[in-house]
Parts: structure tokens; sequence; C-alpha cells
């Protein structure tokens, strides 16, 4: 996933609290921290009360959040702000207030022989963390910030967030629900460009969750490091899409087009390259031309068609095509009518276009691609698409289509990626009950459910000692003697 913000060398060498933004951050912290522990447990009842009222001012403004993403943007669909954002946010909420008593139950642990016997009980209890710092990005950012929330509020901790600068109409409407459904000593905002992110990432916060690039990962780490800052990282990376000659090929690239032209490419998860079979490279393109004109008729003054978000990444993107020409890849407008892409009257769209011919010193095979571009490589013996994927750095997503039972087996043993989707792209994600996150570039650390309850909480390990002398009975307890050596020769048998 690309940049949530510019962090990159504006990381402080140390945390300087005399520094007006850091001063004014570690205030709310220290705030948020003091009212955790004066608190003490944190009743199912007040979770579910915090993630209510969030709730609750996440479906009030709704429609504040459709208008300030379009004004972000310059052209965001409605229905996708509607599904992506609104309601992907409300959504883990409310599995998250319907299931949180029974994450919160202590689960019971073996006790170890003969100590079961006497009585001994082991346990792990999921304990806050206390203050949870957030990094959310500019694509998806209500989804993105208010998602992972719910399994930060389920497990009891405070959590102060940064938003991105690149949204600030979005980032406004978002303080304005905080500081509706939440006391500052609950959950509180701070937005600002890369210095109020590099003072934020350098906080002595109880975890840290970052999503955004790997390139700026680096820094984040670097900074909580500092503190010893647990962090989850949600990165991205080249999601692969693997085509089987089994596949149904109409199917498969009209998902593949809808989730690489959903927000104009702009997903963490988005497919980010097509390995398919030599011979049907050319029915594979005259598919997704049909099935991006039967989605976006025309896309210059379609407002379904989302713009690129700022002119820094609407450049980059150009570029990144010119580069993929100048060096001998044929680039594929897949415009279905013909439309002027150079005026636009403010927005900043470009079509789906497709890269043949490609070769790896190309941007586009380099750097994640972030928008609506989609590079193809052809394959000859399936083999060959495990052993390409597995040159590379292990992906955010990985997608496999075909009927074929074995090469499905293969892909799944042969590949490392932080998810899978068989048949389709990007719908893992919505399965609220699936952890979602990386592996290695891609991230580290998950969420969602049941996995992000327990990734946002404490594992603590308690164990109840038996009434009786356990010392003295198995010989632990000085003299050593007889029952010393009848305990060793029992824990050392084969």
């Amino acid at each position: 996933m690309l940049s949530s913000t510019s962090l990159k060398n504006q990381v402080p060498s140390s945390n300087d609290q005399h520094d007006p933004i850091t001063a004014n951050m570690m205030k709310t912290l220290k705030i948020q921290r003091a009212d955790y522990l004066n608190e003490g447990h944190v009743s199912a009842e007040v979770r579910i009360d915090r993630m209510r009222r969030g709730m609750e001012a996440i479906h009030k403004h709704q429609d504040s959040i459709v208008e300030a993403l379009n004004t972000d943007f310059s052209c965001r669909p409605r229905q996708i702000s509607m599904l992506i954002d609104v309601s992907a946010s409300m959504m883990p909420l409310k599995s998250a207030i319907k299931q949180v008593r029974r994450w919160m139950k202590p689960e019971k642990r073996k006790t170890m022989f003969p100590l079961n016997l006497l009585g001994g009980k082991s346990r792990i209890e999921y304990q806050p963390m206390g203050v949870v710092g957030v990094i959310s990005p500019w694509n998806f950012p209500v989804n993105l910030t208010f998602g992972p929330l719910a399994d930060i509020l389920a497990a009891g901790n405070r959590a102060i967030i940064k938003p991105s600068e690149f949204t600030p109409a979005t980032s406004e409407v978002m303080a304005e629900i905080v500081k509706e459904a939440w006391d500052e000593k609950e959950v509180a905002v701070f937005t600002g460009g890369p210095e109020v992110g590099a003072a934020f990432s350098a906080l002595p916060f109880d975890h840290m969750l970052f999503t955004g690039a790997t390139t700026v990962a680096r820094h984040i780490m670097a900074a909580a490091a500092k503190n010893l800052v647990p962090v989850t990282l949600e990165l991205g990376g080249k999601s692969p899409v693997l085509i089987s000659r089994s596949a149904d090929i109409k199917q498969a690239v009209g998902r593949i087009m809808l989730g690489k032209t959903m927000n104009a490419g702009q997903i963490c998860l988005a497919p980010d390259y097509l390995m398919v079979p030599e011979e049907k490279v050319d029915e594979i393109i005259a598919e997704i031309r049909i099935a991006v004109a039967a989605m976006y008729p025309t896309m210059v003054g379609n407002p379904e068609y989302t713009s690129v978000i700022n002119e820094r990444h609407y450049q980059r993107l150009n570029e990144t095509l010119e580069d993929a020409a100048a060096k001998g890849g044929e680039v594929i407008s897949t415009a279905p009518a013909g439309e002027d892409f150079a005026n636009q009257n403010g927005t900043r769209k470009i079509a789906p276009t497709l890269v043949k011919k490609t070769t790896e010193d190309m941007r586009i095979m380099e750097e994640e691609i972030f928008g609506p571009l989609l590079p193809i490589k052809t394959y000859k013996g399936f083999d060959e698409t495990i052993r390409y994927v597995n040159s590379k750095p292990r992906p955010l997503a990985l997608y496999y289509f075909g009927k074929d039972g074995k090469e499905e087996r293969d892909v799944l043993d042969g590949t490392t990626s932080g998810g899978v989707c068989v048949n389709d792209v990007i719908m893992h994600i919505m399965q609220e009950d699936l952890p979602f996150g990386g592996v290695g570039p891609a991230g580290m650390g998950s969420y969602h459910g049941h996995e992000g309850f327990k990734n946002f909480s404490h594992a603590k390990s308690i164990y109840r000692q038996a009434g009786v002398n356990v010392a003295k009975l198995g010989g632990i307890l000085p003299p050593y003697g007889a029952a010393t050596e009848k305990t060793i020769n029992m824990q050392t048998k084969l």
C-alpha cells in the first residue's frame, strides 16, 4: 500500500517533548493512559457502549463522509464510498458488539502432569494493552480507521488517530465523528502533514497500527523501536493473479477487472499483475475490453469511475506507463469510448490500461502500482507462475483462477502471501471472521474479528497453584533427594 503520510526523512531522532506538536500529542496520550489505568477492568458493557457510539456517529455522518471523499478525490462514486468506507466501517463494529463477550472469556489451558491432578489450573486472560496509535491511509480513509478501531475498542483500549493529509476534507469529518462519539480520554484525532505524522510515530504508545507503504513502514518501525512499541503493519506489494488454463476466462476477467477498477485500482489488495497462458493472452485482453466497457461505457464524465487521488500520483502513474513504453512494452488502453483524457475538468482519471511484453526492469514490474494499470506476463507451464511469485517479495494477496485441484493445492502450498482468494479477488478482506494482514514486506500482525481482538490485547498467562506443597512432593525444594531424581527421570524419559 502506498504511503499514508510522507514520513520518510521526517521521523525525529528522539521524542522531543518540547516540540509543540509532540507536546500536545503527549499530553493527550498521558491523559488517556492515566484514565485507562484509573478505570481498571474494562467491562463488556463499556466496550459495547464505546463501539455503539462510534457506529451511530458514522451512520449519522454518512452523507458528510461521501461528500468529503468526493471532494478529496475530485470524483469518488457515492456507492463506493458507502460500500467500502461507510458500510465497511460499521460492519466490524456490529460484529464486535455481538461477539466481544465471548472473546473476553478466559481460555482454559492444559496444566502439566501431575500438577493437574493435584488441583493446579492454567488459563489465559486477554487484557487491554492501553493506548493504541493508529496511522491510517488515504485510499479508504474511513474504513481503514474505524475498521481496526472496532478491534481496538473491543479489546478495551484507548486510541489516538493520525489520518492522512492527502484526504483533508475526510479527515475533518472523521475528527467530527470522533469528537461527537467519544471523550478525548477514549479516542482522539490529530490531523496535519508530515511533521505531525513524524512526531506521532515516535510517541510511546502501548501498540501502534500503521497502514501504508513498505518503505514508510521501515521508518515507522525505527521510530517505534526507540520506545519498544509493538507494531502492526498493514502494507502492500505486488499481488499476483494466476489464471489457469482450466479457468473460466470470461468469469475470471470480469471479477479481476471489478477489483482492478474499483477506486481506480487504489487498493492495497488490487491485482497488480496477471500471469496467463501464452496462447490465451489475446483472448484475455479481448475479454478485459468487454468487461471494462460493460462497467464503464464512458469514464471522463462518469461519476461512477474514481479519479486518482492527487496530481503527484497521477503523474507517477503516467510516468510508469511512459517508462514501460520506452522499454518495449505494449501499452493498451481499454477506454471503450475513445475519450480524450487530456481535458477532464478538474479530475485526474486514467483509463484501465494493460501492458504487454513486460520486462523486469520496468517500473510497472518493480513497484506497487496503486492505480488502474495492469501488466500481463505469459507462461508456458503453470509451474512457472509459482517460481516467479517466489522470486519476488511476498505479496499481501495472491489470486488463483482455475478448476484444477492439483494446481490450486500447489499454489496454496508452494507460495506465501498475506491472504488468498480462489476464483475471485479482494473478497477475503470482506470476511470478518478471517484475519487480514500481510507477511514479510507486506506487513506483520493482523486484525478482523477474534484475531483482531487478540492482536490488540495482551494474552496474560495465569497459573493457580494447588493447595498441597508441590515443591516438596516433586523434589524441587532443597535439599534434593530421591524425589528430585524421580521427577528428573520422569521428565527426561523418552
